[in-house]
């Protein structure tokens, strides 16, 4: 994959393997959330972490699409503040598995890390925008 954006099927565009459409970056989050949940080793922390990860992480994008089918402005920007809140509540969780296990797969840890700074980020800037 090139730099540069590129169309990718639907309309979506993306740019170093990120995609720009929301909905799906979110699926595809919370998906990949569960599959590190699958990989890790089995313990009662492990087990309790991961249930609130596999939580929060499904909850980001589902907020966000109820904020685009809202019902009115004050509907939008409630949405989207939850989808804020649980984005950062999955880094919590993701950190705190991160740094309690010795993982194989550091990368797809530090990319759904890196993906729920940019998530925040984003959010944010909405949120700042549309009040």
């Amino acid at each position: 994959m090139h730099e540069s954006l590129e169309k990718v099927g639907e309309g979506k565009i993306e740019k170093s393997k990120h995609i720009y459409d929301l909905e799906e970056r979110t699926f595809q989050f919370a998906k990949r959330a569960r599959i590190v949940v699958k990989s890790l080793p089995k313990s009662i922390a492990n087990i309790e972490d991961s249930k609130q990860l596999v939580r929060s992480s499904g909850s980001v994008g589902p907020n966000y699409i109820e904020a685009n089918e809202s019902l009115g402005k004050k509907d939008f920007l409630m949405r989207l503040k939850i989808s804020l809140k649980e984005c950062k509540e999955s880094g919590f969780w993701l950190k705190l598995i991160n740094e309690t296990n010795h993982l194989e797969n550091q990368q797809e840890i530090d990319f759904l890390l890196n993906e729920t700074i940019e998530f925040k980020k984003i959010f944010s800037t909405i949120i700042i925008k549309s009040s």
